[in-house]
C-alpha cells in the first residue's frame, strides 16, 4: 500500500514537472533552458550589438563616402578657380599690353602716316572720345564716379595742367621721333622720379634700384649718339616729356587724399581720376589750341579721308582701354607685375615700331636700344626686390 502511495506521488511529481510547460524540464534539480527560450532571452541581446555595430560601421562607411566626395567637390572647384584666375591675369596682361602698345603705334600713324601737325588737337579730340565713353557708361550703370564738383576741381585743376603737359610733349615727341627711340627716352622718368620721392617724401630706394636707373640713363645717351635719325627738336620734347610726366606722377600721390576728402563718399576710384583728367583737359585744350593751331588743324587734307576719322577715334577709345585694362590687370595680379609686363612690353613695342614704319637704325643703335630695354626690366625687378 505505502509503496503504491510511493508510485503515485512519483507520478503526480514527474506531472507536475510537465506542468511547468515547455519553458522548462527538470532532471532531478537542475533545470535546462529550451531552444525557444535560448533564441529569446540570450540571443536577441548579441544578434542586437551586433545588428548596432553593423549599422555604426554602414554610417561610419557613408560619412567616410560623403567626406571624399566633399573634399573631392572642393579640390575640383579650388583648381577651377586658380585656372579661372590664371587666365584671368594672362588675358588682362594681354590687354593692358595690345592697348598700350596699339595706342603709341596709332598716334605715330596718325603723326607720320596723315601728316597730322596738331598735338594738341589730337589730344583734345582723344580726350573727348574718351568722355563720352565713361558717361555713357556711367549712364548704363557699367561704372560708378564721384560727382564732379567745383571743390573737387580746384583741387584737382594744378593735377590736370601736368596731364595736358604730359599728353602734350609726348605728342610731340612722337612726332619727330621714332617709337624705340620714345620707349628708350622714357626710362629717364624713372630717375627723376625717384628724386623726387627722395626729396618729397623722403624715399629712399636700394642700390640696386640705383643701379638699373644709372643703366637706364646710359642707354639713353648712347641711343640718342647713334641715332641716325636725331632730330634735336623731338630730343627737347621727349626730356620736357620726362620731367612733365614725373611731376605729374609726384603731384597726384601728393593731392591724392586731399582730393578724397572733397568727394562726398571720401574716395575716388579710377574711373573718377579719368573723366576727371578728360573732361577738365578739354577747355585747357580748346584754348591751347586757339593760341597754337588755329590756322594749320583746318587744313589737314586728312580730315577729308574716311579713314582717317576711324583711325584716330580709335586712338581715342584705346586710350580709354589703357585705362580700364590697366586696373583690370592691377586687380588680378600686383603692381609689381604690372610694372614688370610693361617694362617686358616695351621690347616688342620698339621692334614693330621700327618694323612697320621702316626706321633707318645701326647696329650700335640697335644695341642701345636693347641695352636700354633691358635696363627697365632690371629696374621693374629691383623695385620689387625693395
Amino acid at each position: 500500500m505505502s509503496l503504491l502511495l510511493e508510485e503515485k506521488s512519483l507520478e503526480s511529481s514527474g506531472g507536475g514537472g510537465k506542468g511547468l510547460g515547455k519553458g522548462t524540464t527538470t532532471y532531478g534539480s537542475t533545470p535546462q533552458l529550451s531552444s525557444a527560450t535560448t533564441t529569446g532571452l540570450i540571443t536577441s541581446p548579441i544578434s542586437n550589438i551586433r545588428r548596432g555595430h553593423s549599422s555604426r560601421s554602414f554610417m561610419g562607411s557613408r560619412i567616410s563616402l560623403v567626406d571624399d566626395v566633399e573634399e573631392g567637390i572642393i579640390e575640383r572647384q579650388a583648381k577651377e578657380r586658380q585656372f579661372r584666375s590664371r587666365n584671368q591675369s594672362v588675358m588682362s596682361g594681354l590687354a593692358y599690353c595690345i592697348s598700350s602698345s596699339s595706342m603709341i603705334l596709332l598716334n605715330k600713324l596718325l603723326l607720320s602716316g596723315y601728316g597730322l601737325t596738331g598735338g594738341i588737337s589730337l589730344m583734345f579730340y582723344q580726350n573727348l572720345i574718351s568722355v563720352i565713353v565713361v558717361y555713357i557708361l556711367k549712364a548704363v550703370g557699367a561704372i560708378t564716379t564721384e560727382p564732379v564738383t567745383w571743390r573737387l576741381v580746384e583741387v584737382w585743376f594744378p593735377v590736370n595742367i601736368l596731364f595736358v603737359s604730359m599728353l602734350v610733349t609726348s605728342t610731340y615727341s612722337l612726332r619727330f621721333l621714332n617709337v624705340a627711340m620714345v620707349t628708350i627716352l622714357k626710362n629717364v622718368t624713372n630717375l627723376i622720379t625717384a628724386v623726387g620721392e627722395m626729396y618729397l617724401f623722403n624715399k629712399h630706394h636700394n642700390k640696386e634700384v640705383w643701379g638699373s636707373l644709372i643703366l637706364m640713363l646710359v642707354s639713353a645717351i648712347s641711343g640718342g649718339i647713334t641715332d641716325i635719325s636725331f632730330h634735336s627738336v623731338g630730343y627737347s620734347w621727349q626730356l620736357l616729356n620726362c620731367f612733365c610726366t614725373s611731376a605729374y606722377s609726384l603731384w597726384l600721390r601728393k593731392v591724392m587724399d586731399l582730393a578724397k576728402q572733397k568727394t562726398s563718399t571720401g574716395n575716388l576710384n579710377e574711373f573718377s581720376m579719368v573723366l576727371l583728367n578728360n573732361l577738365l583737359s578739354l577747355p585747357l585744350g580748346f584754348a591751347l589750341i586757339l593760341v597754337f593751331e588755329k590756322d594749320g588743324i583746318w587744313t589737314l587734307p586728312a580730315l577729308k579721308y574716311p579713314m582717317f576719322w576711324i583711325v584716330i577715334t580709335l586712338s581715342g577709345l584705346l586710350g580709354l582701354a589703357i585705362s580700364f585694362t590697366s586696373m583690370w590687370f592691377l586687380h588680378q595680379t600686383s603692381p609689381t607685375t604690372h610694372s614688370l609686363v610693361g617694362s617686358l612690353n616695351k621690347i616688342p613695342l620698339s621692334l614693330a615700331g621700327i618694323l612697320l614704319f621702316h626706321v633707318k637704325t645701326s647696329g650700335s643703335n640697335l644695341l642701345s636700344i636693347f641695352f636700354g630695354l633691358v635696363a627697365g626690366v632690371i629696374f621693374a625687378r629691383a623695385k620689387m626686390s625693395s
